[in-house]
């Protein structure tokens, strides 16, 4: 299961051009809004010089990355939440995705119009919003008449639901996302069904042209709206990153170095992902093959394992875990054994990132 990432923003704010750098996918570009009707969908490897150091000592015949999966839907449009541009549509299909991420247009072309009377990235990005809290507010307010429902034939659930729901709708009413509102777990639980747009954790994307790309008006201004907001921001030159896609390895790094860059800005954004999701990396080292997996930071060693396979999970005895710095340092595993540093955790075990394990499991 990869990790999903909803791309997010007005019409011609350049996204299906990032999600084109992220996957190479080719998807189509253009500049009317709407041309993205059915979502682009792409797994994306993620950039692990962790993966990449391993391969290098450990020498397998195999490397393999683990991967997040991006979903570039059309742009949104006011009115969005009430069908206008197939706004329904267009937010159904990043319900069911983990993280959104908010591309905001930072540059100025007389090739691609903008949807709306001139560029103006915190109005830009009030108008997604706002169609986000509306579809969030319509899906509570199906939900609720549910709950009532239920709640008036004695489910002690729905009753006790109904509040949180009340307290949401609050919220949101007020301009505030769900995820800020200082939630519990039992709250979430009760919210699970509804899938909110707005309890998602989110990230912006400015898309800029290289003159705003060292601290532009446009810019600065969402840096300054991110600020507010608590939310990241990474900056992306959307068309640079499409035709960096384009080049070899080694003219991708002498393009980079000519710009004073050391990695694409999709490294950058991938890596943001991940932490704004609070993943962490573990890694297996199976015949031929070294391989990267993810799970949410805390998971505990037998849900890891099921990450692998289902029966490693079921069958649970132990784990045993050897540090990334270790092998770095010693240079392979028989020599992490020797020095006696390969530790053995039992269930309680929580995942920590860069570690290398090995499952014992009852076939």
């Amino acid at each position: 299961m990869s990790w999903r990432c909803g791309i997010i923003g007005l019409p011609n704010a350049g996204k299906t051009t990032i999600f084109n750098a992220l996957t190479a996918a080719g998807a189509e570009t253009a500049v009317y809004p709407f041309s993205t009707i059915n979502p682009n969908i792409g797994v994306v490897p993620v950039p692990d010089p962790h993966l990449a150091k391993l391969g290098e000592i450990l020498k397998p015949e195999r490397v393999t990355p683990t991967t997040i999966e991006f979903v570039d839907v059309a742009g949104l449009i006011a009115g969005a939440s009430q069908g206008e541009g197939l706004g329904n549509q267009f937010l159904g299909h990043i319900r069911d995705t983990d993280l959104l991420v908010h591309v905001v247009r930072c540059f100025e072309t007389p090739k691609c119009p903008h949807p709306l009377s001139g560029l103006n990235p915190r109005r830009d990005v009030e108008v997604v919003e706002t169609e986000l809290i509306l579809a969030d507010l319509e899906i509570l307010s199906r939900q609720r008449l549910k709950l009532e429902k239920r709640a008036k034939v004695g489910d002690k659930a729905a009753a006790a639901a109904l509040p949180v729901l009340t307290r949401v709708e609050e919220g949101l009413n007020q301009g505030k996302w769900a995820r800020a509102l200082g939630l519990s777990p039992q709250d979430l639980e009760y919210l699970k069904e509804v899938a909110l747009l707005t309890l998602k954790p989110y990230l912006f994307v400015a898309n800029l042209s290289e003159s705003e790309f060292h601290g532009g008006p446009h810019y600065l201004a969402l840096q300054e709206l991110a600020a507010e907001r608590g939310v990241a921001v990474v900056p992306l030159l959307g068309d640079l990153e499409a035709e960096l896609m384009e080049l070899s390895e080694s003219e991708r790094r002498e393009f980079l170095e000519s710009l004073g860059l050391t990695e694409p800005g999709i490294n950058r954004l991938i890596r943001e992902s991940y932490r704004q999701l609070n993943l962490v990396t573990f890694y297996t080292i199976v015949g031929p093959e070294v391989r990267a997996w993810t799970v949410p930071a805390g998971t505990p060693a037998p849900k890891a394992a099921g990450r692998v396979h289902s029966d490693m999970e079921k069958g649970f005895i132990r784990a045993e875990v050897m540090r990334y710095d270790d092998l770095v340092r010693l240079g392979s595993p028989a020599k992490i054994k020797e020095a006696g540093l390969i530790q053995v955790e039992g269930r309680d075990y929580q995942i920590h990132d860069a570690d290398i394990l090995t499952f014992r499991f009852q076939r």
